[in-house]
């Protein structure tokens, strides 16, 4: 072979990112993860299932619980694949911190007892049912998160921001609302292990962006603030938390499910007083942003019966 003919050598790219750094540098968050460990629990053990009276309940109270907790299983089911995936995705950037991989690796065990939880409370007030009847409905649980973090185009801070932080804190003050509302036991137990957890999950988005946002500049920002503000009209205000929030009614046996489920204190509320929740969330949410620096234009928030 002549010389120039010769190949050309491959160039490989020295890595940098591994092995992990695996020093703590954000107290707050390793705070979140030394708790976390401490204060795990068991499906099996730590809810008292053999309490549960479906007896108690008439035939529509038990169907429309069995909906509203079979629904709150679909949003649940998400974090399954998006934790693992952030979890990757905080590994493979360069120079990110250990603590949120330390805490992403709990935070996922935490997902799967809620789904547990969730998928056993429909069945026994009659079975889980796997989908909404509504097919436009059902895509609202279908987003593919974890392809979403893992495309390198997708913004990690960003991402933080509007899942970790906003859609948690919000998802986690709608449970302080099934807990204000909950009147049977079992129900009220399977509230107060899982906001315990909640609690947890979105401290740690908002701990993680106060981290990050003296670091990021104008640009940065923006594009949270852009993020958050698409999340928020794509996902939050079509439904995915709040059932009366779907256009076109397309979850009205949703909706009329935890309206009765909510009357019957089985850990639902009325799309009122999710409304109110709503509001005053992203009032909080929306001052707290500002003052990072982080300047998200309110959107009008859907309102029930419209």
């Amino acid at each position: 072979m002549t010389q120039g003919n010769a190949m050309e050598p491959t160039k490989i790219p020295v890595e940098k990112r591994f092995p992990l750094d695996l020093t703590q540098s954000i107290k707050s968050i390793g705070d979140l993860y030394d708790t976390a460990k401490q204060n795990c629990w068991k499906p099996n053990d730590d809810v008292p299932w053999s309490s549960f009276d479906a007896s108690a309940y008439d035939a529509e109270t038990l169907t429309a619980a069995r909906l509203s907790w079979s629904r709150r299983a679909w949003s649940e089911y998400t974090g399954l694949t998006e934790t693992p995936a952030l979890l990757v995705r905080f590994c493979l950037e360069l120079r990110r911190e250990a603590d949120p991989k330390y805490f992403l690796t709990v935070r996922n065990s935490e997902e799967a007892w809620h789904v547990d939880v969730c998928h056993r409370l429909a069945e026994a007030c009659g079975g889980y049912l796997e989908s909404p009847s509504n097919d436009a409905y059902g895509q609202l649980f279908n987003q593919d998160l974890h392809q979403r973090v893992l495309n390198s185009e997708q913004s990690l801070d960003a991402y933080v921001a509007a899942h970790c932080a906003v859609e948690d804190g919000l998802e986690l003050e709608l449970w302080r609302g099934y807990l204000d509302n909950a009147r049977d036991a079992v129900v009220r137990r399977i509230l107060e292990l899982c906001i315990d957890d909640k609690v947890r999950h979105a401290a740690f988005g908002w701990f993680y962006l106060e981290k990050r946002a003296p670091e990021l500049g104008a640009g940065d920002k923006a594009l949270i603030a852009e993020t958050i503000a698409a999340h928020l009209c794509e996902v939050e205000f079509k439904g995915y938390h709040c059932a009366w929030m779907v256009p076109d009614n397309a979850a009205q046996d949703v909706v009329a499910a935890d309206i009765k489920t909510a009357e019957m204190g089985l850990g639902a509320l009325a799309p009122e007083a999710e409304h109110g929740i709503v509001s005053d969330y992203l009032d909080q949410a929306y001052g707290r942003l500002a003052n990072l620096g982080i300047n998200v234009a309110p959107t009008e928030i859907p309102t029930p019966g419209r």
